[in-house]
């Protein structure tokens, strides 16, 4: 047999999925966070306000990184 294999992936290619899917979110916190001390640093009086719309945020870029995972679970291989 003359058969040549360049690579195999063999297991749950979820997995890979999900780790692309994480890359996404991480991205986005690191900005929203970022730029909200940056806008404490400029507006220290808003400081309270910008916490807590960053907090709002966070949550709803987690909630990314989750369906990634579930989505990996759920679609079948």
């Amino acid at each position: 047999m003359d058969a040549t294999y360049l690579a195999e992936v063999t297991g749950n290619i979820g997995t890979v999925g999900y780790g692309l899917a994480a890359v996404g979110p991480g991205i986005g916190l690191g900005i929203l966070i970022g730029k909200t001390i940056e806008g404490m640093a400029r507006q220290p009086e808003v400081a309270g306000q910008l916490r807590t719309t960053m907090f709002i945020g966070v949550a709803f870029v987690e909630v990314l990184a989750l369906l990634g995972l579930v989505a990996g679970f759920i679609v079948p291989a």
